[in-house]
């Protein structure tokens, strides 16, 4: 079972930026593949971006060319660089084990709260 944390959220202006991050516990980090998730107010919780342990990552398209998802596979932790936020880029963010590209696997954390304002 790997535990997560995710910090880093916060109230930006459109055009702004935001780093994310996620510590997780557990020894069996190393091998899996990683990703960020996000659920905005009234919908349901939705892929956004993955990075396998090699450093092959995977994004949802409205993402692909403003997110950059990172891992420091000895701090145990995965990064998710967010640039030329969009109001419609506001959820409470998640990170979680991924499986076949972009299905979370175990537990979820608290998640870290990202609001961006016009």
């Amino acid at each position: 079972q790997v535990h997560l944390v995710e910090s880093g959220g916060g109230l930006v202006q459109a055009g702004g930026s935001l780093r994310l991050s996620c510590a997780a516990s557990g020894s069996i980090f190393s091998i899996r593949t990683m990703g960020w998730y996000r659920q905005a107010p009234g919908k349901q919780r939705e892929f956004v971006a993955a990075i396998a342990r090699g450093g092959g990552t995977n994004y949802k398209d409205s993402v692909k060319d403003r997110f950059t998802i990172s891992r420091d596979n000895a701090k145990n932790t995965v990064y998710l660089q967010m640039n030329s936020l969009k109001p419609e880029d506001t959820a409470v963010y998640y990170c979680n084990s991924v499986v076949r590209g972009e299905f979370p696997l175990g537990s979820w954390g608290q998640g870290t709260q990202v609001t961006v304002s016009t």
